[in-house]
């Protein structure tokens, strides 16, 4: 029997992956993937963190692309969006609490409900305008004219007042932006959510906060969340049996341990992969979904690339300040003020308690006062947990990689008491509901989902490491300076979250 080879090896089955895969496989290239984990999913796989309970870290979705469902035909691969958006409830301490649905808000004033109408109609204009932008290649520096005049274009087309207005706005940050336009603290807080959650930014961060919030609002959700038929694992699972229909082969429990490279008159390329058991298998080219510090300095090795790309890829920001409660509760609790607590709960007074917690987590220490966000996803779907009985899930803000002192036992516990007690200040009777609980701090999501630095976007979201620059020059058009190495994931353009946009880009560029 021969040695079997393939036109593209990708290394990691999360959303990314997968979604590049497909492709590929559309494309009639014969494609392996491989996945350290015993499921396909990353961070959107399924978790069983307490016998009965189900969760995934990636616990909604809010602006998967329309297009990449089509395209791969995941309604016919099991794949139903949210038949509805999740309300998204901005807590006051006993009760009055902010509703956001969409085209509507409750519990703020009438200005503010004015406000926040103009507001949403003004953004949505802004995000229509990038929006195609999001599944395409930046350009590199110094070429790509056609398509910043394309950008330009669209902008333009929004007329003067909005143009002008876009370009001043786009820089600011978050807490100038909403100072400029509501007067409720809590709504404040809320509507700069979007923008700062999964990066290292607080309200007042001069970054691309005010850009992130347009990405998430590119889709016709307009960045409201949703979960669809079995969460974020239901997505999983249909692009994976839309890339096993396109012919594609995913192998899980197949750790990449290295890139092979091989020589010729050009220099090296990527030839294939090693597995840690030991095996080879050879590939025309090779598309790393995982993380670009991992892709660079683990799986290629710094002695195989140019001293200047190896300390670029050294200095990309990807420590992560996000970490998940996971809550195995007996009965559904009650939150001060909800007749049901359904929706996406956020608890963050204003914005003053996110910097607040910002402060101290920059500095490498806990949070005092934690901010979250919460859902209960098995009101949506029961499967997650036993009859008669719930999951809370939660991200909760800021907590860092790099703890003074490290993590150890009592510092994770000192956290997940923190972040229970501030889920307590809404729910005050949850304690006694609590069969389980569960803190995975970014060191713990690091360490479980190999992501480097526990960074929901592998990369952060800032000026120098997005667009054209992401992950950083000479690999910020999914190529990279090894011939044959493509990447795919979340480090490249667009960012993170699930969208799928990387893989997808990626695979147009190496179908080309």
């Amino acid at each position: 029997m021969g040695i079997v080879r393939y036109d593209a090896i990708v290394i990691g089955a999360g959303h990314n992956g997968l979604v590049c895969a497909a492709y590929l496989g559309r494309g009639g290239r014969r494609v392996l993937v491989l996945e350290a984990a015993d499921a396909p999913g990353g961070l959107a796989a399924k978790r069983e963190f307490h016998p009965g309970f189900h969760v995934s870290i990636a616990h909604s979705l809010s602006h998967f692309p329309s297009k990449v469902a089509a395209d791969l035909d995941l309604r016919a691969h099991g794949f139903a969006p949210p038949k509805q958006p999740l309300p998204t409830v901005g807590l006051r301490l006993g009760g009055e609490h902010l509703v956001l649905q969409p085209g509507a808000l409750t519990g703020a004033g009438a200005e503010d409900a004015a406000a926040y109408a103009s507001y949403r109609q003004r953004m949505g204009r802004f995000a229509d305008a990038l929006k195609p932008f999001w599944l395409k290649t930046m350009p590199r520096i110094g070429g790509g004219l056609a398509t910043f005049g394309r950008i330009g274009f669209n902008l333009r087309r929004l007329g003067k007042e909005d143009f002008r207005e876009f370009l001043r706005m786009a820089p600011l940050p978050m807490r100038d932006l909403m100072d400029e336009h509501f007067a409720d603290d809590a709504l404040k807080a809320v509507l700069s959510w979007d923008g700062l959650i999964g990066a290292k930014l607080a309200p007042r961060s001069p970054n691309g906060a005010v850009l992130a919030l347009l990405q998430r609002m590119a889709e016709a959700s307009r960045g409201m969340h949703g979960i669809p038929l079995g969460g974020a694992p239901g997505l999983i699972e249909s692009l994976r049996r839309s890339a096993e229909a396109l012919g594609v082969e995913i192998r899980c429990g197949a750790q990449a341990s290295r890139i092979l490279l091989e020589g010729g008159a050009g220099g090296l390329a990527a030839k294939g992969v090693e597995l840690a058991a030991g095996e080879r298998i050879a590939a025309d080219c090779v598309v790393s979904a995982t993380d670009p510090k991992r892709t660079f300095l683990d799986l290629v090795g710094a002695r195989f690339l140019d001293i200047g790309f190896t300390n670029r890829i050294r200095r990309l920001r990807c420590d992560g300040y996000v970490a998940k409660l996971h809550l195995a509760l007996d009965g559904l609790p009650e939150f001060t003020g909800l007749e049901r607590p359904k929706g996406r709960l956020i608890a963050a007074p204003n914005m003053d308690a996110i910097e607040f917690a910002f402060d101290g987590a920059k500095h490498g220490e806990l949070p005092a006062q934690p901010v979250l966000e919460m859902v209960l996803p098995s009101l949506e779907d029961a499967s997650l947990a036993p009859p008669g009985r719930h999951v809370l899930s939660a991200h909760v803000l800021y907590v860092p990689h790099r703890l003074k002192g490290g993590w150890t036992d009592a510092a994770r516990d000192r956290m997940r008491r923190r972040a229970i007690d501030a889920v307590a200040q809404h729910a005050p009777g949850i304690g006694g509901r609590i069969l389980y609980s569960e803190l995975l701090t970014p060191a713990d999501l690091e360490q479980d989902y190999r992501v480097t630095g526990g960074h929901w976007h592998h990369v952060e979201f800032a000026p120098d490491q997005m667009l054209m620059m992401r992950p950083t020059y000479e690999a910020a058009q999914y190529g990279t300076p090894i011939p044959g190495l493509f990447l795919c994931g979340a480090g490249c353009h667009p960012s993170g979250d699930l969208t799928g946009a990387p893989g997808h880009n990626a695979a147009q560029e190496i179908l080309r």
